[in-house]
């Protein structure tokens, strides 16, 4: 009589789940602690704002895209500003290009410092989970004092940004900041030097730099683990070619080179804000803007805090999109933690989830990704449209 092959166990995690910040359905297969394979499986938060800009004019789809993600808002807006732009053949202001650069590098302070807050918290370091989200206000005061608001800032329009900088701003971000970077500082040697925080990171959830490149890795996530990858350094928009950045790596690609390269690029946002203000170009804030955006399509890159942020946008001449299509940092970086999750131990889960720090909400979009030798299935395209994505183990 032949074995029988033992069964696979299965832990299912979500879509409601005290650990996940937001809605996703995983299963974890284990061999006792160990896990063996996984999947997941996302769309619970299905918004449809991609057909919904297809009905507004340019402005009010500009004002709806930067709500994909609150925690990215503004470089959303900026993404779609830039694009609109470019099928408009508007050049915008100097100053203008500055200021986005500006808001945009106190959100990523921002988006860095809520991400360290979210991922210790899984591990369990709750003080420092405390101590980040402290001195995060610290950022979104100075966000509010600049645009008014502390998450979705509105700091773009279509040809320029609607809010300048005046002296007054100038010290309170410059003063921000010293604290900021003192701060930054404490939290590069607690990730660095505490044993318990590095035994829940240090050689875990490792990323090689080839299973980063064949997996499609972008941002932190790629560049711990060696990936020389940044819109700013490649293809530098807005303000960047006069405030170049610089590209902040690591080799190790594990949980713990997440970490530092997230603190690291807290000093260089830190620096490019200073550099702006003490070199910020004078002149107008605004041009004009056409109501009506001449036929075309473009694409338009920018990098996000979570990496490279991708919009289509095509016009057929109206006043409003005919198409807008979003690919965030997080639809790429999903498969690197499923494959990285294979042979940790289950209590490694949440912490390398978090560590590519994942946006459920953005991932309002279908797509099916399996081995080549798999069988082809008549998939339900509208039900999985619905429901949103799922990995298939490897």
């Amino acid at each position: 009589m032949e074995k029988s092959e033992p069964k696979k166990f299965v832990v299912p995690i979500g879509p409601q789940h005290p650990a996940l910040k937001e809605p996703g359905h995983f299963e974890f297969e284990v061999d006792g602690e160990i896990v063996t394979g996984a999947t997941a499986r996302f769309g619970y938060v299905h918004r449809g704002i991609e057909k919904g800009a297809e009905t507004r004019s340019w402005i009010q789809a500009m004002y709806l895209l930067e709500r994909v993600c609150g925690i990215c808002s503004h470089v959303h807006a900026t993404a779609f500003a830039l694009g609109a732009e470019k099928l408009a053949k508007v050049t915008v202001p100097p100053r203008a290009q500055a200021i986005r650069v500006l808001v945009g590098e106190l959100e990523r302070l921002h988006s860095h410092m809520l991400w360290l807050g979210v991922a210790v918290h899984e591990a369990g370091f709750d003080t420092l989970f405390m101590y980040s989200w402290r001195d995060r206000e610290i950022v979104m005061d100075l966000l509010e004092g600049l645009t008014g608001n502390r998450v979705n800032y509105s700091a773009n329009v279509l040809g320029g940004v609607k809010i300048d900088v005046d002296d007054k701003q100038r010290d309170d971000i410059l003063k921000g900041l010293e604290v900021l970077e003192q701060r930054a500082q404490y939290y590069l040697k607690v990730v660095t030097t505490d044993e318990t925080f590095l035994g829940r990171t240090r050689g875990i959830g490792t990323m090689t730099y080839e299973q980063a490149e064949l997996l499609g890795a972008v941002g932190p996530t790629g560049r711990a683990s060696g990936v020389k990858r940044d819109v700013r350094v490649e293809a530098p928009y807005a303000a960047y070619p006069d405030f170049p950045v610089n590209l902040i790596t690591d080799t190790r690609g594990d949980l713990e080179a997440r970490f530092v390269v997230r603190i690291k690029e807290l000093f260089e946002a830190i620096r490019i804000i200073r550099e702006i203000l003490d070199k910020m170009p004078t002149g107008e804030i605004q041009t004009k803007m056409p109501r009506r955006v001449p036929e075309g399509e473009t694409i338009s890159r920018v990098e996000a805090p979570r990496g490279e942020l991708l919009y289509y946008i095509r016009s057929a001449g109206g006043d409003k999109p005919d198409r807008v299509k979003v690919r965030t940092p997080s639809l790429c970086n999903w498969g690197s933690v499923l494959t990285t999750a294979v042979g940790h131990k289950l209590a490694d889960m949440p912490m390398i989830l978090s560590g590519i720090d994942p946006c459920f909400s953005c991932n309002d979009r279908a797509a099916i990704i399996r081995r080549p030798d798999q069988p082809a299935q008549a998939w339900d395209w509208e039900s999985l449209r619905l429901h949103g994505i799922e990995y298939y183990k490897r």
